[in-house]
């Protein structure tokens, strides 16, 4: 029997209890990847991050959901790194490069009074269209076809990680959503391991220009994820490439979690570049607490 200490943070919001929660383990290098995963099913966030060390980047990071590895994950890189910052592992360092499995991506560090806000960069946006019975769809999260808005396309994206990007017409149609999570793999015929982010230009706050919920793949373990990093960069790649297809760049902000009373906030830019684009998402992040997980090994 072991014991792995876990510190929890939550991203984006700087008020505890709100933003996402992610766990990170420093220092995982001695940890085999079936430890990995034990630990992250017992922290049950929706994902915990592993912090190692690289030979090619400044760190490398590993995301695990209770049930799975995935790829790339906003949110709890964003935990990781304000806990490497805090916690003075990476010096004065105003940048710096993380190894993932999508590749070495950079990272910036920006001090704006007492918050430390980090901007990340994502993998190339890749889209495929959704062909599906969108009747299924809708009833999938306990809406109906009539709720979702037809003026944009349905399609499956990624910069890390792929998730169904589904338009919505009404904000108030976020606090009627119920996902029956056990659906998705039948709703999801082209890519059945795909999470739901369903988004609207209807918001809440000002500020922000979309309003967005996101629902677990089954295959995860979890249900829903607060507030979410690579859904909210690809939610830019999508506003260029599907809603306007004349500008350069877009720069802004989305509003999340507060349905299920973790509101947070994502701020996201995207350049065109050539035939590809630039996708960044910035955000904070919050020490909550630490905690001591049992193995059974």
């Amino acid at each position: 029997m072991g014991e792995v200490k876990v510190y929890h943070y939550d991203a984006f919001s700087a008020v505890p209890g709100k933003g996402n929660p992610a766990g990170v383990v420093f220092d995982a290098d001695e940890l085999s990847e079936m430890v990995m995963q034990q630990i992250a099913h017992q922290v049950g966030f929706n994902e915990t991050v592993f912090v190692l060390n690289s030979k090619t980047a400044d760190v490398r990071l590993r995301y695990f959901t209770p049930g799975h590895e995935i790829n790339l994950c906003g949110h709890a890189t964003m935990a990781s790194l304000y806990g490497l910052k805090t916690r003075g592992l990476l010096g004065n360092q105003e940048s710096i490069a993380i190894e993932t499995n999508v590749g070495i991506l950079p990272i910036r560090f920006e001090q704006v009074g007492d918050t430390i806000n980090m901007e990340m960069k994502q993998d190339q946006p890749q889209f495929v269209p959704f062909r599906g019975d969108i009747g299924q769809l809708a009833s999938s999260i306990n809406l109906t076809s009539d709720d979702l808005d037809p003026s944009m396309p349905i399609v499956y994206g990624s910069t890390g990680t792929w998730t169904l990007l589904i338009p919505i017409r009404k904000l108030g149609s976020f606090s009627m959503m119920k996902p029956d999570s056990a659906k998705f793999p039948e709703v999801l015929v082209e890519n059945p391991k795909a999470s739901l982010h369903p988004f609207s230009f209807e918001t809440r706050d000002t500020e922000a220009m979309m309003h967005a919920r996101h629902f677990s793949s089954p295959y995860s373990g979890t249900t829903e994820d607060p507030v979410t990093g690579t859904a909210s960069g690809v939610m830019g790649a999508y506003y260029l490439t599907y809603v306007n297809r004349e500008a350069e760049q877009v720069k802004f902000v989305v509003e999340q979690g507060h349905e299920i009373g973790r509101d947070g906030k994502v701020e996201v830019s995207v350049t065109r570049q050539g035939q590809g684009m630039d996708v960044r998402i910035k955000g904070t992040a919050v020490f909550v607490r630490e905690m001591n997980i049992e193995l059974d090994i």
